[in-house]
């Protein structure tokens, strides 16, 4: 057998991504609870519930990590415990973090903390929520009273989740709470979560000083169905300036440009952030269609013949390739650390999961050997949990779950990821035995 393989640097963080909606069960008190319990607005027609259960048990899948060798572990609040009415704190919400993340460290597992990832409280989502200016206050003084009471068990924060998936999903799609399909209204929302995102990073680097904060942004490549086109080139590279750029954009360079502003630089929003979080799911194929505004003018192309692996539940192709040019890209463009912050697919047969692993973590190797400064990798996701409009339909986890029993089940795909981690190496042999197929993916 070969003796090739992919080292990865010495102190190079290994995890998993998960969102606290998602995991712990009952946030009975936010918005994409109130909006799930709506019939017709899940795949499966089907509650979060008890979710993984994490309010009472998370030490266990803590356990579960720690057994996989992970030494990090992104996961978040919820703004809806902590805060759930405005400027009252509950107290016994944020002991239970304590402990939480008190478990983490007893475990040697580092914690990342994202304040925002989707959900508002209802008192929030009745005053408009995102769309509400009055927002970024509310934001600066919710991470105040957090990092306040939790910093000193966590140096990494993420301030917002994927703004332009939350903003697209809830204001343009209407598939999220509050339901609305008003591109101008997500424009307006993608804008106050960058003054909040800005805000909340000067907060919190008042109140910790140390603490490495950065938002978490979604990029995807989109890419015209027909490069002949020049109508699919237009409306391919709108879509990736509009909703990948624009937000990194305005936190780096602290211009709001053209839709989140008409280009006025302001000075509070620059350089914010320490480290730049990416969120990597695969590439779009784009068709022009002159009737779609809500989407920019274009539309899903069909999947192009070299793709790999099928992903029946999503437009997008599997794309490794795609990883390595969005690492480059930001590299290149901003020279900040990069934490690859969720990347990973749903596979209820696991039998695709060990290939799409083992051929992202080689991009993100090719990365590193092109001089760029990546920090870290988060699988989505640990367990198997509740994906939003998805439900229960998508099982993304390293470890499978039955919700009805709570049942877990450890997966082929997380006994490769452990094996990477400890070994702190893609190895011939691990290619050789869980995916064979992508041998020349990973080495070649």
């Amino acid at each position: 057998m070969s003796t090739r393989q992919l080292e990865f640097p010495k102190n190079f963080l290994w995890g998993a991504a998960t969102a606290a909606h998602q995991n712990e069960g009952n946030n009975s008190n936010n918005d994409f609870w109130a909006w799930e319990q709506i019939s017709g607005h899940v795949a499966d027609n089907t509650t979060s519930g008890l979710a993984c259960d994490w309010w009472h048990r998370a030490e266990e899948d803590f356990d579960r990590a720690a057994t996989l060798h992970l030494n990090t572990l992104r996961l978040s609040v919820e703004w809806s415990r902590l805060e759930p009415e405005p400027n009252k704190w509950a107290h016994a919400a944020f002991d239970r973090y304590r402990e939480m993340l008190q478990a983490l460290h007893q475990r040697g597992i580092t914690p990342m903390l994202t304040l925002h990832h989707f959900t508002n409280p209802l008192w929030l989502a009745e005053q408009g929520g995102w769309a509400n200016p009055n927002i970024v206050n509310y934001f600066a003084r919710y991470a105040r009273q957090v990092v306040s009471s939790l910093g000193d068990l966590c140096q990494l924060w993420c301030t917002i989740n994927e703004p332009n998936i939350y903003a697209a999903y809830a204001y343009v799609l209407g598939e999220w709470s509050p339901g609305e399909q008003n591109i101008f209204t997500a424009f307006r929302v993608m804008r106050h979560q960058v003054q909040a995102h800005a805000v909340a990073y000067h907060t919190i680097k008042q109140v910790q000083p140390q603490a490495q904060v950065g938002l978490v942004q979604h990029l995807a490549i989109f890419d015209p169905a027909n490069p002949d086109s020049i109508f699919n080139r237009i409306v391919a590279s709108a879509r990736s300036t509009m909703i990948n750029w624009r937000i990194v954009e305005a936190t780096m360079e602290g211009r709001l440009k053209f839709p989140l502003g008409w280009g006025k630089r302001h000075v509070n929003l620059a350089n914010t952030n320490d480290y730049l979080g990416l969120n990597y799911y695969g590439r779009h194929l784009l068709n022009f269609n002159p009737r779609a505004l809500g989407a920019l003018f274009a539309e899903a192309g069909t999947a192009s013949p070299e793709m790999a692996w099928p992903q029946p539940w999503t437009d997008r192709e599997i794309y490794p390739q795609g990883l390595y040019k969005l690492l480059v890209e930001l590299h290149h463009q901003y020279r900040k650390p990069i934490f690859v912050t969720e990347n990973g697919m749903a596979d209820a047969t696991d039998d695709i999961r060990p290939g799409f692993i083992l051929t992202h973590l080689a991009a993100v190797h090719r990365a590193l050997q092109a001089g760029v400064d990546v920090r870290g990798y988060y699988y989505w996701t640990l367990v198997d949990n509740y994906e939003w409009v998805e439900g229960w339909t998508t099982p993304f986890g390293l470890i499978g779950l039955d919700p009805q029993t709570q049942r877990r089940t450890i997966r082929r795909s997380a006994q490769l990821y452990a094996e990477i981690v400890e070994a702190n190496a893609i190895t011939a042999a691990m290619v050789a035995r869980y995916a064979p197929a992508v041998m020349l993916q990973v080495f070649g």
